[in-house]
């Protein structure tokens, strides 16, 4: 799956690359989440678009959104059948701008950090599928989750599912969504080839959503991976009180 990601590329070369019309300036993030705004290319009116979406969709005909999953990836095997996606795949396919993203693996009875990118350091496009909700006052809200492959070999040493990627060459078949046939993407929606990516450990200071600094992305040594795993605690035996001594001691 992917739960976190990285946008560090400058808004300019983005914009570039991606080719919307809009010129947002943003800031690098470094630890990007679930619930908080992301942006989204989407195809418009002919022409390509920059706009924040929530991350984790929200299907049309929920009612209560308190009580709904929040829904950050779609599994590329079953997006096509799924209530929640069946609709968007056809109609609201979006590419989500990155640099990275963070996988956990069991390492030792815990779960290590990785970071992972493009071998050649350059930018991606994750597939994306986007809804827009409509509240029971009308209020609107734009929702998008990532869709994800099984891994390749090498990146199924860290985790099963990857999120799709999606190469600039395919960036407008992808986006495409004038008509509903869905056959010109299926071939879209796969791992990425073996030795594209390259990944490194980085420390857990990633987990906590509130760290969003680019120090989370350095490699970190295996004395540092050790060093970062919890110490157990020592309980402290408290005295038992007065003098006389059952051989069971003191609850105070």
């Amino acid at each position: 799956m992917c739960g976190r990601f990285v946008i560090t590329s400058a808004p300019a070369a983005l914009r570039q690359l991606f080719g919307y019309l809009e010129q947002p300036n943003f800031p690098p993030r470094y630890n990007v989440a679930p619930t908080q705004p992301i942006p989204v290319v989407l195809l418009e009116n002919g022409a390509r678009h920059f706009r924040l979406m929530r991350w984790g969709l929200l299907p049309s005909w929920v009612k209560d959104p308190k009580g709904f999953t929040l829904l950050i990836n779609a599994r590329s095997e079953t997006v096509l059948e799924k209530p929640a996606f069946k609709k968007a795949i056809r109609r609201r396919r979006g590419l989500i701008p990155a640099d990275g993203y963070y996988e956990w693996k069991a390492v030792d009875g815990r779960k290590q950090p990785f970071f992972i990118h493009r071998a050649d350091g350059e930018p991606l496009g994750f597939a994306s599928v986007f809804e827009t909700w409509v509240g029971p006052n009308g209020e609107e809200l734009d929702t998008v989750a990532i869709v994800t492959a099984a891994a390749s070999e090498d990146l199924a040493t860290l985790h099963d599912r990857v999120p799709v990627t999606i190469s600039p060459r395919d960036f407008e078949r992808w986006l495409d969504n004038r008509g509903d046939e869905v056959d010109a993407i299926l071939p879209l929606m796969t791992a990425p080839r073996i030795g594209e990516f390259a990944w490194h450990p980085v420390s857990t200071r990633v987990n906590r959503v509130a760290n969003d600094d680019e120090q989370l992305l350095l490699p970190i040594s295996a004395e540092e991976m050790e060093a970062e795993v919890p110490k157990p605690k020592k309980v402290a035996r408290k005295a038992a009180v007065g003098s006389a001594d059952d051989g069971q001691g003191s609850l105070f």
